[in-house]
């Protein structure tokens, strides 16, 4: 599908995040043709691979808020899509504990902007009740809420999903390409990268951290971000027991907090915190970070400190001033902005992408293409509580590889890695590897199964060997 003259795309999407890739999706879905552009070398790289893997209900949003209504929007899309998709989720529910008398005092408050937010069921939980839900609660937790809708998601195949589904349609997916410049012309704008130009009908911004310097490229300022990090804990499988459901920390107005969360994978998180940085690139994690964690998590979960660190990770997520999502268009430029989205986007982000899709309905009389009506993927079974190839007897004896133990800390067979090289948006490092298979995330991180993962990636990529060691999450 081209659109014809010298104009090769509807529209360009900068970012292969969560959130660009279902806007990339939704756009080709419509008949749009696309082309996501992105510095990374995988998709999600960026804020969406390091976050708190929460299905929000968005509670807690501020109601009437543009957030707030593609928060509840964006769930309920998301649901059903991971259902259809076979993406991990486990509705776990969540409980929201008061630590001292000026927290407590929030709460009915909290239950009021829930009811707002169309979340009739988050219900005020006295301390007993919060004590018998949660017996591993340290001594110092008061009363609660109850939020039974949070769950949590595999967050990884969300955007996996959304990218091979894009892909499927027509979209054309270019990795490893930073933007270094636009130009807005007669019929559309030209994206500089570093190699050549791509010219398009549309632009649509979704950077992430990047996101103002994009804008800044078409003379915008409507937002600054600035990096915010959040280190994390992740935490061996023995210590699931200590918990049933998400334990929520109050809200301020700068962070959701330091939760302990269940993970689909089976282990628990702990984290994040909220560190505003300069460097758009630090993702390191810090001996003051882990200290004030740890100790966090001692006093909600005491019995957590004697459990084994099975990992600890860092991500950055763009906080932008003026804060709340920052979705604009600009229709003389033939440009949409989407910034801001924050630690709900993974949520939201269908419902930004039908959002985005309604602004430029407005602005475009029509495609080059027809739209496309096509089910989802079917990902990869990475939950715990699914059927991992190497459980299902089936799948082995179509294929012995799938029973064929290469990463034994996650149950991960040679086929799953084989697979992931060769899919439509294939594995191309150990990130990405780890990211569509679970490999190396488990007690050893790496330890035992790393060297067979590398000669195995490498044989099967063509790339050499040397080139795989690093070992991103």
């Amino acid at each position: 599908m081209h659109p014809g003259g010298d104009v090769e795309f509807d529209v360009a999407v900068v970012g292969a995040g969560v959130v660009g890739c279902a806007i990339a999706r939704h756009l080709a879905r419509a008949g749009a043709s696309v082309v996501v552009l992105d510095r990374a070398v995988d998709v999600g790289d960026g804020t969406s691979k390091a976050n708190t893997a929460i299905l929000h209900t968005g509670f807690d949003t501020e109601p009437g808020s543009l957030e707030s209504q593609l928060v509840v929007r964006g769930r309920s899309l998301l649901a059903d899509y991971a259902a259809a998709a076979g993406i991990a989720v486990e509705p776990t529910g969540a409980l929201l504990v008061a630590w001292d008398d000026e927290q407590e005092a929030r709460l009915p408050s909290l239950v009021d902007k829930a009811a707002a937010n169309g979340c009739a069921d988050v219900v005020l939980v006295g301390a007993e009740e919060v004590r018998a839900r949660e017996p591993h609660l340290g001594p110092a937790a008061r009363s609660g809420v109850s939020v039974p809708g949070e769950w949590v998601i595999d967050p990884w195949s969300v955007t996996l999903a959304f990218a091979t589904e894009a892909v499927g349609i027509g979209t054309v997916l270019r990795l490893g390409t930073p933007v270094v410049g636009l130009d807005v012309g007669d019929e559309g704008l030209e994206v500089r990268t570093p190699d050549d130009v791509v010219r398009a009908r549309w632009l649509v911004n979704a950077a992430g951290l990047g996101a103002d310097r994009i804008d800044e490229m078409l003379g915008h300022r409507d937002f600054t971000v600035t990096p915010r990090r959040g280190q994390l804990i992740v935490f061996d499988k023995l210590a699931r027991r200590l918990l049933t459901r998400i334990l929520l920390p109050v809200p301020t107005a700068r962070s959701k907090g330091v939760l302990v969360s269940p993970t689909t994978w089976g282990n628990v998180l702990l984290g994040p915190t909220a560190e505003d940085l300069e460097d758009r690139t630090d993702t390191a994690t810090t001996a003051e970070g882990m200290a004030r964690l740890l100790a966090d998590g001692r006093r909600i979960l005491p019995d957590l400190g004697a459990e084994e660190v099975t990992a600890t990770y860092a991500g950055l997520r763009a906080a932008t001033e003026p804060g709340g999502y920052q979705i604009h268009i600009h229709g003389d430029q033939r440009f949409v902005s989407v910034g801001g989205i924050r630690s709900t986007g993974l949520t939201s982000a269908m419902a930004v992408a039908e959002h985005v899709a309604g602004l430029l309905d407005g602005a475009v009389a029509t495609w080059s293409g027809r739209p496309v009506a096509t089910p989802p993927p079917v990902m990869p079974p990475l939950g715990e509580r699914q059927v991992r190839p190497m459980r299902d007897p089936v799948r082995i004896a179509a294929d012995p590889a799938y029973g064929t133990a290469l990463c034994h800390c996650e149950q991960v067979s040679r086929g799953e890695v084989r697979d992931a090289c060769h899919a439509s948006v294939p594995a191309t490092d150990l990130g990405g590897v780890r990211r569509r298979t679970r490999a190396m995330n488990g007690r050893c991180q790496g330890f035992y199964c790393g060297a067979e993962v590398v000669a195995l990636v490498a044989a099967e990529t063509g790339t050499r060997a040397t080139t795989l060691t690093r070992v991103p999450r």
